[in-house]
């Protein structure tokens, strides 16, 4: 049986800056007191109204966690800046190796036995301190008009402004919300308005990649030509070094053939010598 709080919840309430059409943000600090590991979820009662960072995850023991809460643009200032919003931190103690993908909203029913601890936070607004959107004007608040200038600028871009909740569902917490549901239908309503610019960046992206398909083209055309002539130059160079060879064989066949004329033709000396002196020898001995 859990005898201490399992959180320690810094600060204790929510406060935000107010200034019309601007975001506001504040951050929360969970520590986790106990010795084991212990899984958080925050839900509210406006969860169109705000964005929490994030809003579910594990503290392991004796450590700390941040998330942050962000309050989107408002149109309009609640009277006296009074706010009934509120946010519910539940926490429970899970086994170790549960990883933060895990956390689901099961871990947190008190029908399944398991000890859940739960820490509610109001919202409060306060006034900018040199901001001249609240001026009282005979006992009322006003609202600068020069704001109206810069609702596009400070607009958040999913375009969620102050709508009233739904009718809740019988497994919220005194009217608390889960985020899990209140983001997907914000990413569905960020998709749709992001649609128009996703096309014309689609055909963008596709003119891009017809104009580097014809480059490619034509690249791969010049290659195949730059072969082509490559290999005809490698031919021509064949076909040269052939012919070099077949005009040396025929030299060395042209100078062999004028070595063996030249022998032919001629006498050697020595012959000659001996016919002469045979002819002198025969004539001696014919005329006594």
């Amino acid at each position: 049986m859990i005898t201490t709080e399992l959180l320690d919840v810094q600060p204790n309430e929510l406060q935000f800056t107010f200034e019309v059409k601007k975001q506001s943000t504040c951050s929360i600090q969970l520590g986790n007191r106990s010795d084991q590991y212990v899984a958080f979820k925050v839900k509210t009662t406006s969860p169109k109204k705000y964005c929490v960072r994030p809003n579910a995850g594990i503290i392991k023991p004796k450590a700390t966690c941040d998330f942050t809460v962000t309050m989107q643009a408002q149109k309009v200032a609640p009277p006296d800046l009074q706010c009934k919003d509120k946010f519910l931190i539940q926490c429970t103690v899970i086994p170790f190796g549960i990883s933060e993908e895990d956390v689901t909203s099961s871990m947190f029913a008190k029908d399944s036995g398991k000890y859940v601890e739960e820490k509610k936070l109001r919202v409060v607004l306060t006034s900018p301190p040199t901001s001249p959107a609240f001026l009282p004007v005979n006992g009322e608040l006003k609202q600068d008009l020069c704001y109206e200038t810069s609702v596009e600028k400070d607009r958040v871009p999913n375009g969620v402004e102050n709508i009233p909740s739904p009718q809740r569902g019988a497994d919220n917490v005194d009217g608390f919300d889960s985020y899990e549901d209140m983001d997907e239908s914000r990413a569905v309503k960020h998709a749709e308005e992001l649609k128009p610019e996703k096309n014309a960046v689609e055909l963008n992206l596709a003119k891009d990649f017809e104009e580097l398909k014809s480059k490619l083209r034509t690249v791969n055309l010049k290659l195949k030509e730059a072969d082509l002539t490559i290999f005809k130059l490698t031919e021509e160079k064949s076909m040269t070094t052939q012919e070099k060879n077949m005009l040396k064989q025929e030299l060395e066949l042209l100078r062999k053939k004028n070595n063996a004329r030249r022998i032919m033709v001629g006498f050697p000396v020595l012959y000659v010598f001996l016919v002469a002196l045979i002819s002198i020898a025969i004539g001696y001995f014919a005329h006594p």
